[in-house]
């Protein structure tokens, strides 16, 4: 049998998965938690975060998605899983900051508790980070805080490294510093090119991103019971 760490030998995409903290179980909630979601793209990871409430797993509601592309498939999901999404075009405001002001009025009047960067393609301002104080969480594709910024599984490849993964942390004024919540890593395979890292280092966000949203709630709540 090959080294566990030989990623040369390992075949194909069966290989062990390293999750920390391990998932399950689920935390439950005296009332489910209220989510606005924020994604730029394909809209994958926000379809994962419906399917874990869907099977029971996350107990949450996603009350709102915002995309900032008009044609974005996260847009269409929405349409398609019914639940409501609002387009909020970063190219019609003058800075980053009026585009935050309008996200946090748009995310206060649907009565979110908090926010998920699911895959959400712009920097944030302190405007949206300071309206949800360590209520605005984000996915990103790399182990942090190794290869932060644009292009992490680009980094990887470029650096050379053998294992790679996903983080999901809470969102402070620096990119992708926040404190840690959650990662999982994977093996770089030989002859791994950005897309097919990208696709394994995917799936395992579509598992990580529902759990560390759990996570981030019992933290939520009880910071919440504490102020009465």
């Amino acid at each position: 049998m090959p080294a566990p760490t030989d990623t040369s030998q390992i075949n194909g995409e069966r290989y062990p998965t390293l999750t920390f903290p391990t998932i399950g179980p689920w935390p439950k909630f005296q009332r489910p938690l209220c989510l606005g979601v924020m994604a730029s793209g394909s809209g994958t990871n926000f379809e994962a975060l419906q399917e874990s409430i869907h099977a029971g797993d996350l107990d949450a509601e996603l009350r709102l998605l915002v995309v900032n592309r008009p044609g974005c498939g996260a847009k269409a999901r929405a349409e398609r899983l019914g639940i409501a999404c609002e387009l909020r075009d970063h190219r019609q405001f003058d800075s980053r900051e009026a585009l935050d002001h309008e996200l946090v009025r748009t995310f206060q009047d649907a009565g979110v508790e908090a926010v998920v960067m699911a895959g959400w393609m712009r920097i944030v301002t302190p405007v949206l980070i300071e309206a949800f104080p360590g209520k605005l969480i984000n996915i990103h594709p790399s182990l942090l805080p190794a290869f932060k910024g644009m292009d992490a599984v680009g980094q990887s490849l470029q650096a050379g490294v053998r294992i790679a993964g996903c983080s999901v942390h809470e969102v402070l004024k620096d990119v992708d510093a926040g404190p840690i919540l959650a990662q999982a890593a994977v093996p770089v395979l030989p002859g791994d090119d950005r897309d097919s890292l990208a696709a394994r280092i995917q799936r395992e966000e579509h598992r990580l991103l529902p759990w560390a949203t759990a996570l981030a709630g019992q933290r939520w709540r009880a910071a919440a019971d504490d102020q009465g």
